[in-house]
């Protein structure tokens, strides 16, 4: 019986977590040399696909260009330390892949790097990122390793349970590094309360004595 329940409970994390894992699909508007950031917070190890396709705005018909082969676009991922880890300049269609060394937010930037626009042109952008076991083509997978039906579906949540391990990896850092910023922080507001008591005493103190020392002055005391 408690077997049955830690196999429901593992298979519902399992579908919680293919639901929620970060897969985004978006489309956005830029002008010439404008950039678009984005941040992901992704854990240690993780591949990270981008898929895009860009659509340059033609006024004629009032829409966009179904293909704009005359564009580049320039993509550029910095991870939580600020470091570049890819900065490349792909057609107007195309992928980008990476792996993050490090836990945290990643920031990803697009813009173009086309200087030909006529004034006041937009560009669509079709972005669609994906995340851990999402990025993968479990498709050429097969075909590559030669793996059945049921062996594919095996190594998909064999997958899926490493990532979930990842994500509760990264979920404790993050909790580790907030608990350690909250300390810090209790730290210098006792500090603070301190030296805030240590001036008041100070003032009183020197209060006392201008007063006593005023009073003798005046031979009141």
């Amino acid at each position: 019986m408690k077997l049955v329940i830690r196999g429901i409970l593992m298979y519902t994390l399992i579908i919680f977590f293919a639901l929620v894992t970060s897969s985004s699909s978006l489309y956005f508007h830029i002008a010439e040399t404008e950039r678009k950031c984005f941040i992901e917070e992704i854990p240690d190890d993780t591949l990270v696909v981008g898929n895009y396709k860009c659509q340059l705005f033609d006024p004629q018909t009032g829409g966009f260009m179904p293909s704009s082969p005359g564009i580049g676009m320039h993509v550029e991922v910095r991870n939580p330390s600020d470091k570049v880890i890819l900065s490349r300049v792909y057609s107007f269609e195309g992928r980008f892949t990476f792996t993050s060394s490090s836990p945290g937010e990643h920031v990803i930037c697009l813009y173009s790097n086309s200087s030909k626009w006529f004034s006041g042109t937009q560009l669509r952008v079709h972005l669609d990122i994906q995340v851990g076991e999402h990025a993968v083509d479990y498709r050429n997978v097969a075909q590559k390793e030669k793996l059945t039906e049921l062996q594919l579906r095996v190594r998909q949540l064999l997958d899926q349970v490493e990532q979930i391990s990842r994500e509760q990896n990264y979920q404790r850092y993050r909790e580790e590094r907030f608990r350690l910023t909250s300390e810090s922080t209790n730290q210098r507001v006792l500090w603070w309360a301190v030296v805030q008591t240590f001036v008041l005493l100070v003032m009183g103190f020197w209060q006392m004595k201008h007063l006593k020392s005023f009073f003798e002055a005046k031979k009141l005391v």
